[in-house]
């Protein structure tokens, strides 16, 4: 052993002996390997000294906050999920204009080096001891500190080195080193190229090229100009000091070094040819033009609704495990996981739908405000003003408790500054306006407008066409569509069907007259006595099916008792009702809340022959590796029978058809379409004509409107104007129409067809034909009056039917 280590120092002490050239030149040797093995220390994190490092696993399957992008069912891009608004693109989408720029600025000895440029580092050395220093990361080191920098400095960092910071940044810098070898020795300069243009931060919430080109210029990475992308790469110097729509000119001024760069570079060409000096000047000269930003509305449309719905569907998609590689316990991070989901709403439905919505809806918003003039539209069912209506909305915004806590709760100080007026954007039909309002006003002048909601599903595969939350997602964020609201009498359906199920017919008969019906109100047993909305019984014996079409009440609760409240929740249930429904006698005309979602998608139950499914909102989610991870599965449950469901097809029909029917101001905009299907629906109001409903129906295609306040106590005084047919009907109207004169939806041009089992025609072929016999031109439409009020009356048993009742309206629950 002392031979051994003997000799050892003799070979030592004549490898650094010699000529003074061999001796610097066995150190310098001797310090760039202890220099590698001080690498390869860092990277193993010997001896827990330095933290772990991104190892080949990772580099090689690196992980990006990616946008999950979302598709229309015509391949629209209508949204995107994201934390980092970034979209991935390929290396041959990329103009070679901005990758000769890049390269030209930030590395001009990209394709020379292999991860760290030398000769760069002791340039920049040199450039620093004269006072001008300047970077000398290469573009790999910066995909290095892209890819993997905070996890480096928070995930990875966690060695005795990265307790004291001059230690911490050089770990920090020789892991980025070792990174970019890595990056180096796994990718091709291509596809390194591609990693950082999908990376990088170009600033305005862009990450990633095709974001940035589309977020400044509107344009798309393979068609850039070379000012453009001169623009986008000088700006990564520091993306807010160069932002060119914030700081145009400091933007302008960078883009012309780069493009000087780039033409002394020799990497500038113009129709192919090496560009000149009067070509640079020419580009240097123009003025810094970027995309406008749309407006707000434009911007965001009512699809917003929908984007939002879509969130909640997923999530309720991954807690059920049908995401492959997701569930309750590995949750899915739809702002980073980079996958594009494939939608079922169509954005040429979608348009119609929001025009008819509009179109309406500034109808019935001049509608209203001519309603009630100069007097205020909040009021109770006795038309009084509600008193501290205004303040109590006041006190649930972020300003009151802002000046509650900064005043301690002092009433004066609170309501002056309540009541200062300010310059606040409101919106308008025309468009958003400035006007000089205070808080008190702005609330006051907010929930003066009417709200809709507006949605369209296919019955056979349950895909949402359409999706409108509301008149203007700036103003109200709130979705209509899936807001909780009293049904009235669009609740009937699940009334008569549930006859239907018991064996009635829609030929049979029953007594349009008052009835007293036992009920119990906290535990004491009274009586309740339901009118009909004009007040009035016609003492007619009429069939099932012109009392469905009329929409009278007194027969609608008389089947409610005869087949019991608690079948006809369980068939509401069945059909696609998921909210809570109370065993009470109200119930069949109504009164507990549902949403307008699954109301219309409970219709579609009975358009498709009795068979429910969920709405679907999904065709597909593919992953950002393009595998696909969820496809919906229709597991087609018989929720009602086949005859219940094609009698209740004739019975919703018989709305316009029947005499009296409330359904019969559809035909003013379906007679330009009458040849290409057949029609169907339901209208509905509630108490005060708080909520105003109609669901149509159609082979094809089932959509339902709701019409109603921001809250239940806006809303019309008179019953004519307020009702289902004045208001939520005409935007099916005007949408059906839209839809069924386009030729690219020619697919619902169908009718309702023959019954598939044996039923006879005398089941509903009574009074009142169930084919259509239109009024003609020159006749007068008869003004039909919704059929939704009822008076809740508590009275002794026996009490005598009165001549009139007092009131005509719908009682809340």
């Amino acid at each position: 052993m002392k031979t051994f280590w003997k000799k050892t120092r003799q070979v030592v002490h004549n490898l650094y002996s010699g000529p003074w050239w061999h001796r610097i030149i066995v150190w310098f040797a001797t310090l760039l390997l202890l220099f590698i093995l001080f690498l390869g220390a860092v990277d193993i994190n010997f001896l827990w000294l330095f933290g772990r490092s991104p190892g080949f696993s990772d580099i090689k399957n690196p992980v990006t906050n990616d946008a999950s992008i979302i598709l229309s069912a015509d391949s629209v891009p209508i949204g995107k999920f994201y934390d980092e608004n970034r979209t991935p693109v390929a290396f041959n989408e990329i103009s070679p204009i901005l990758v000769r720029t890049l390269i030209a600025t930030e590395d001009e000895r990209f394709y020379h080096h292999h991860g760290i440029d030398f000769q760069g580092i002791f340039a920049a050395i040199k450039d620093m001891v004269g006072g001008h220093a300047r970077g000398a990361s290469t573009i790999t080191q910066q995909l290095a500190k892209n890819l993997f920098s905070v996890r480096t400095k928070e995930e990875y960092s966690t060695g005795l080195f990265d307790k004291f910071r001059p230690t911490r940044i050089l770990s920090i810098k020789l892991k980025e080193w070792i990174v970019a070898t890595k990056l180096e020795m796994l990718f091709s300069k291509e596809e390194i190229l591609t990693m950082y243009f999908n990376t990088v931060d170009f600033g305005n919430n862009a990450y990633g090229i095709k974001t940035a080109c589309e977020t400044y210029f509107a344009t798309q990475p393979d068609n850039l100009t070379y000012e453009q992308a001169a623009t986008l790469v000088g700006l990564l110097k520091a993306t807010s000091t160069y932002n060119p729509k914030r700081n145009p000119r400091n933007s302008t001024e960078r883009r012309n070094v780069v493009l000087a760069n780039l033409y002394e570079y020799g990497q500038m060409y113009i129709n192919g040819h090496p560009a000149t000096r009067q070509q640079l000047d020419s580009l240097q000269s123009l003025p810094m033009i970027t995309a406008e930003r749309p407006s707000g509305r434009s911007q965001l449309g009512r699809v917003p609704y929908f984007r939002n719905a879509l969130k909640d569907y997923v999530m309720m998609l991954c807690r059920r495990g049908l995401i492959a590689g997701y569930n309750a316990e590995h949750p899915l991070d739809l702002d980073v996981s980079g996958l594009t989901i494939h939608t079922t709403l169509d954005t040429r439905m979608q348009q119609y739908a929001e025009e008819a919505a509009e179109k309406q809806m500034k109808v019935i918003q001049k509608r209203f405000r001519e309603h009630w003039g100069s007097t205020v539209p909040w009021r109770d069912a006795q038309y009084k003003e509600i008193p501290h209506f205004i303040e109590k909305i006041a006190q649930q915004t972020d300003e009151y408790k802002y000046l509650y806590k900064k005043f301690n709760g002092n009433a004066d100080s609170i309501d002056l500054y309540l009541n200062l007026p300010h310059p606040v954007q409101v919106f308008t039909y025309d468009g958003t306006e400035e006007r000089e309002m205070s808080l008190m006003d702005s609330i006051r002048y907010m929930v003066s407008f009417m709200h809709c909601g507006f949605v369209a599903i296919e019955p056979d595969t349950r895909h949402v066409k359409a999706w409108v939350g509301d008149v203007d997602y700036n103003s109200w964020q709130y979705d209509k569509v899936t807001a909780m609201r009293q049904p009235g009498s669009t609740f009937k359906l699940f009334v008569y069907t549930e006859a239907m199920n018991q064996g009635l017919i829609p030929c049979d008969r029953r007594v349009d007259e008052w009835k007293a019906y036992p009920d119990t109100i906290h535990g004491k047993v009274t009586t309740w006595a339901p009118h009909n909305a004009n007040g009035y019984f016609t003492h007619a014996n009429m069939t099932l099916k012109s009392a469905f079409a009329r929409s009278i009440n007194s027969i609608a609760v008389k089947l409610g008792y005869e087949c019991g409240i608690a079948n006809i929740i369980k068939t509401a249930h069945a059909m696609g009702i998921k909210s809570k429904l109370d065993n009470i006698p109200s119930l069949s005309l109504g009164s507990c809340d549902v949403n307008l979602l699954e109301l219309t998608n409970a219709y579609c139950t009975v358009v498709d022959d009795g068979i429910y499914n969920m709405p679907i909102l999904i065709t597909r989610i593919v992953n950002r590796e393009g595998k696909t991870i969820y496809e919906p599965k229709l597991k087609r449950e018989q929720a009602i029978p086949y005859r219940s469901a094609y009698l209740m097809q004739q019975m919703l029909r018989a709305g316009l058809t029947e005499p009296g029917g409330t359904t019969a101001a559809l035909w003013q905009y379906i007679h330009p379409v009458l040849d290409r299907t057949e029609f169907g629906g339901k209208t509905g109001t509630s108490n005060n004509h708080s909520d105003a409903w109609f669901v149509g129906v159609t082979p094809g295609l089932v959509a339902g409107a709701w019409v109603g306040g921001e809250y239940r106590s806006i809303h019309f005084r008179t019953g004519a104007l307020g009702q289902g047919s004045r208001t939520a009907l005409p935007i099916f109207g005007w949408f059906i129409q839209s839809v069924l004169k386009d030729a690219h939806f020619s697919r619902y041009y169908r009718k309702f067809g023959e019954p598939k089992e044996e039923i006879s025609p005398q089941c509903w072929s009574c009074v009142g034909s169930s084919y259509y016999s239109r009024p003609s031109d020159d006749e007068e439409e008869e003004e039909t009056s919704d059929d939704e009020g009822i008076t809740d009356e508590v009275a002794p048993a026996g009490t005598p039917q009165p001549a009139a009742p007092a009131t005509s309206e719908t009682p809340e629950t």
